[in-house]
């Protein structure tokens, strides 16, 4: 167990503390009825299945689906008749929302105010607009019969992602609520937080999205933040009041379950990494988790499934960024995943900005005794990422290998993640990470920062640029005390906009993701189709229109005309993901 008392810091290790349970649902999380339907493959996406309704109570699907196995040999049930079994005890998903539309809406938020292109002021008005597509309401059945839904009820409308995914995601929802306040949303806002601090009371922490499958892992624990862009844009003290006991069970989950301690030139440090105990395929990826193990020995694909479920929970589901091959050694293929192996730049400067709120939360409380403990462990955790992490002859910061006890020297955005998280002690360290960024060959690409150098097929690789990442290093930078730095950031605000603004004007959509190497051209690759909606593309491009609206411009006046006579070009094979949000 990890925790801080009066500035001093005591360590034990303990494997799996504070844990709930695992999903034990045998329909929705494990059980033979959901392997046999994910490996027959009814449905084009796992996990349209795992999101359905059941239409009777659950013994009694469970009851009926043995008696369907008894009457085939060995027990496997033909697709066919699979197939009706689900028609027959499942309904399509949609059935836990009821109607609703966020009641702070307005159509005239400030924000538009400050962009001078009036083609980007009638788009991010158009983008304001977005938030009544992508809210949700749960219908009070989830809460009186949570045995009959996969969903996770929450007593607080809020905004989804879009697309397949139609519950809340945790790191997804910072650059959501961002937005949300600049379109002057409140109630909204301080909901989705409320939800938040909900999950935490009840799992500890909180879960990757609002499915019970996700309920043992979590995604980049950005809570601390949301909480601290409420009450700065609020002032509202009691509100933090009663939020900041949850936001420290939080960081104690994280400090007790995802903490691993690392020994480099004989000093000891505390850091953290993705870690998830769950030797199961994901229930929302079962066919290609359980085909990716296929011919593994049992443990071995325990051990994979265990590491899949670890990069779901970094977020970067997937990348090469995770592969470590059996010489110790950063590359390899998709089934070398080994997330829990590596100690991530970004958790950990994530991790060290929540310390540094967390104190200061402590001393807008009164708190002082309390704060200095944060202090203490910002200091400690600044001294483990310049030991583990930062490479002075590189200039940057690096993920670490536990395995080979080296940095990973590829390039990804997070390699600059402490510059957003201010959490580095050397003002030349800024200047170094510029040059390194400036030579590693990132910014030759026309639409974006890509997500790596590395073409291996993942989403969260080349050609893929993702907004979280774009927006944390653009404000990264424009945080250093340099012009150079904010003439870059200012660079690459514009060179997003106008990806997000040409994707917009040819397909009438947001994307999830933009290819880095084509003019509005969406992202791809990974395990499902890109997505549209999209919740954290609308927040980030607000926040970039907010803090940049006086400088960027659309990039051309037929580029613009299409954005208002209403040019579309479908993608037939994206639309029918989106259509419930239009």
């Amino acid at each position: 167990m990890f925790w801080l008392s009066g500035g001093i810091t005591f360590l034990f290790l303990c494997h799996g503390a504070a844990l709930p349970p695992p999903c034990d649902s045998e329909i929705y999380c494990t059980g033979e009825l959901l392997r046999q339907v994910q490996m027959a493959k009814l449905f084009d996406d796992n996990k349209a299945f795992v999101d359905m309704k059941l239409t009777a109570a659950p013994d009694i699907v469970l009851d009926a689906f043995s008696n369907l196995t008894q009457r085939f040999p060995n027990g496997t049930v033909p697709p066919s008749a699979l197939q009706v079994f689900v028609n027959t005890y499942f309904a399509n998903s949609g059935k836990e929302f009821e109607p609703w539309s966020p009641p702070d809406w307005h159509d005239k938020p400030k924000l538009l105010s400050k962009i001078s292109d009036p083609k980007l002021r009638t788009w991010a008005e158009e983008l304001h607009g977005l938030w009544k597509s992508l809210g949700r309401k749960i219908s009070n059945d989830v809460r009186d019969n949570p045995q009959m839904y996969s969903m996770i009820y929450c007593p607080y409308p809020g905004i989804v992602p879009g697309g397949r995914f139609t519950e809340f995601y945790y790191w997804d929802s910072y650059w959501v609520l961002n937005g949300l306040i600049l379109s002057e949303m409140m109630e909204t806002a301080r909901g989705m937080i409320q939800n938040f601090l909900h999950m935490v009371d009840r799992y500890g922490f909180v879960p990757n999205g609002g499915r019970i499958y996700y309920e043992r892992r979590s995604q980049p624990p950005f809570l601390p933040l949301m909480v601290e862009s409420y009450y700065e844009a609020t002032k509202d003290v009691e509100f933090l009041r009663k939020a900041l006991p949850m936001l420290e069970n939080e960081y104690s989950f994280w400090m007790e379950n995802r903490s691993i301690v690392v020994e480099v030139n004989s000093v000891k440090h505390v850091m953290n990494r993705y870690y998830v105990q769950v030797g199961q395929p994901r229930p929302e990826s079962y066919t290609h988790d359980a085909e990716l193990a296929e011919g593994l020995p049992a443990e071995a694909q325990e051990k994979l499934w265990t590491e899949l479920k670890a990069g779901a929970e970094s977020g970067w589901d997937f990348s090469s960024r995770w592969y470590i091959n059996n010489l110790g050694q950063n590359n390899g293929s998709f089934g070398d995943t080994r997330t829990s192996s590596i100690l991530p730049v970004d958790l950990n400067a994530l991790i060290c900005r929540n310390e540094r709120v967390l104190a200061t939360f402590h001393r807008i409380l009164g708190d002082e005794e309390r704060a200095r403990v944060y202090d203490s462990a910002v200091s400690s955790r600044l001294k483990a990422i310049e030991s583990v992490l930062w490479d002075a002859e590189k200039g940057a910061w690096f993920d670490y290998n536990l395995l080979s006890r080296t940095r990973n020297s590829a390039f990804y955005p997070t390699n600059l993640s402490p510059l957003w998280a201010r959490c580095y002690s050397q003002p030349e360290m800024g200047q170094q990470a510029l040059q390194y960024l400036r030579g590693s060959g990132a910014l030759d690409y026309p639409n974006g920062v890509p997500t790596s150098l590395s073409q291996s097929g993942q989403q969260w690789d080349m050609p893929n640029a993702w907004p979280p990442l774009q927006h944390m290093l653009i404000e990264g930078l424009s945080q250093l005390d340099s012009s150079d730095a904010k003439d870059l950031a200012s660079d690459l605000a514009q060179q997003w906009i106008r990806t997000n603004w040409l994707a917009y004007v040819k397909y009438d959509a947001m994307f999830e993701k933009y290819d880095v190497s084509g003019d509005g051209k969406p992202g791809g690759g990974g395990e499902y189709e890109v997505q549209l909606g999209f919740g954290w593309t609308n927040g980030a491009a607000l926040q970039l229109l907010d803090q940049y609206g006086n400088k960027l411009t659309s990039g051309g006046s037929v580029l613009g005309s299409g954005l208002l006579i209403g040019l579309i070009y479908p993608i037939v094979n994206v639309i029918s993901y989106y259509v419930p949000f239009w």
